[in-house]
Formats: C-alpha cells, sequence, structure tokens
C-alpha cells in the first residue's frame, strides 16, 4: 500500500472523526525490514519508526540517525529487564512498560541519567495469557506505583485479541486513560488503525502496509 496511502487514511480518519488534523502519529514498524525499505521510508520524509528487539534497533539507528538527522525510535515490543540499560539510550519512548521489575530499571536509570524515554503502560485488554501487559483491573495501581517512581507515563497501549472486534479493546483502554489523567493512546495496527483514531489513539503502529511483507 506504502506510506502515502496510509498517511491519507489517517488524514481521512481524522476528518471524519472529528479530529484535529497531525493530532495521529504514524508509527512506522520496521522491525525485520531490509534496510534499503527502511531508506526508502526515510527519503519519503518520515521520521517515526517502532522497533520490537534491541538487538536490532541497536545495530540499525545509529548510522540512520547519523545519516538522516532527527529522527525518533519507539520501542514496541516486549522489553527484557536486562536489556533495558541499552534500550535507555536508543528508544524516544517505550510502549511496552508492563511490570514492577521494569519500572523499578527504568526509574534507577533515569536517576542516572536525569532523564527518560516517554513511556506507555502496556494494558492486556484481552487478558490473554501468551501476551504481555498489565490485567486491566491492575493498571490503575500500576500507573499510580510508576507515578510514585516519578516515571513519566505519558499513556497506555495495547494490542487487541486477533480473534474479537478490537473497538471494544481501544474503548476499554480509553477509559483507562481518561480516568488516570493520560493523554496518549498507543493502538491500533494496519487491521484495525481507522476504528483505533475513532477512539483516541495518538499513536497507530502500521508495519507490512508500508514497508511490504516482512523478511524472516
Amino acid at each position: 500500500m506504502g506510506l502515502q496511502a496510509i498517511a491519507e487514511r489517517i488524514t481521512a480518519a481524522e476528518v471524519q472523526t472529528g479530529r484535529a488534523p497531525g493530532s495521529v502519529q504514524l508509527i512506522a514498524v520496521s522491525k525485520l525490514q531490509p534496510l534499503d525499505r527502511v531508506e526508502a521510508v526515510l527519503t519519503a520524509g518520515h521520521r517515526l519508526f517502532g522497533e520490537n528487539y534491541v538487538q536490532e534497533a541497536a545495530g540499525k539507528w545509529p548510522a540512520l540517525r547519523d545519516r538522516f538527522g532527527a529522527v525518533k525510535v519507539h520501542m514496541i515490543g516486549p522489553l527484557q529487564t536486562n536489556k533495558a540499560k541499552a534500550a535507555f539510550g536508543l528508544f524516544d519512548a517505550i510502549h511496552t512498560l508492563d511490570r514492577p521489575s521494569l519500572a523499578e530499571k527504568l526509574a534507577k536509570l533515569a536517576q542516572q541519567h536525569g532523564s527518560c524515554p516517554a513511556l506507555y503502560v502496556q494494558v492486556n485488554t484481552g487478558a490473554e495469557p501468551q501476551k504481555a501487559g498489565v490485567l486491566p483491573d491492575d493498571a490503575d495501581s500500576f500507573v499510580e506505583t510508576c507515578r510514585a517512581m516519578d516515571l513519566p507515563i505519558r499513556g497506555l497501549m495495547c494490542i487487541p485479541p486477533e480473534d474479537q472486534p478490537p473497538a471494544a479493546h481501544f474503548a476499554e483502554l480509553a477509559a483507562i486513560a481518561e480516568r488516570n489523567g493520560l493523554s496518549g493512546l498507543s493502538m491500533g495496527m494496519s487491521a484495525d488503525f481507522e476504528q483505533a483514531i475513532a477512539h483516541g489513539a495518538t499513536h497507530v503502529r502500521v508495519g507490512s502496509a508500508i514497508f511490504g511483507a516482512r523478511v524472516v
């Protein structure tokens, strides 16, 4: 489909739902994509990307940032606590804060560095045992715990179950965010980002529809 087509659909969804133009940021998910495809999207002017793996991002983005300038990279995959230090220096935001041990590690790193990437709490809205994320009933207390550590919680993230309509999950995430005074909503992917925008998404994560099928 391509970058331009996705950008146009985001703009149309903003208009249709009464959102302000530019209120939704497109995260181009570049994990496992060949370098030439990523460079093509950068050359087209896009500057916000998402990665799932710390090691892959470390091997890719320092050089690309040197070449292309003000690029932002967000961590959107599960983050192991023992890789938090490496992630801290690589990413502008981490969308997958999901447990106290990771929060404690990030808080220590933030104290050491005097700064911290923007953080999003991942909520397992479908209560799926194979997925990361705090359960919806635990989200309020976890956000409070993170704030007590002075962590910069900017919003919430979810990945709805594949076998369920996503709208209810987007609505639930938006409700949790609202009652916690959080403005950021990282939700919506290639198949459902327009529904996510209708429910208030501020960041949508689109990969293969921009880059083509991943190379495994």
